[in-house]
């Protein structure tokens, strides 16, 4: 660690041995999953948000003219 600048810079801020695991945390994160649900595949929606204006302007057009 010492080779690290920063680490040499504030020495206070890091412990002396920092290869060990993390230490136990107070509050632990989990994620409950429902048992016989898939993940949920969806590809993401590129495209910007003055497009995507632009193409519901059109599209209620066309549902006003009920084409």
């Amino acid at each position: 660690m010492e080779e690290l600048p920063i680490v040499n810079e504030f020495p206070d801020v890091f412990s002396e041995d920092v290869t060990n695991v993390p230490p136990k945390r107070e509050v632990e994160f989990t994620i409950d999953l429902v048992p016989g649900t898939s993940p949920i595949s969806m590809a993401p929606y590129r495209m910007s948000a003055s497009k995507l204006n632009e193409f519901k302007k059109q599209l209620e057009e066309l549902l006003e003219k009920r084409f």
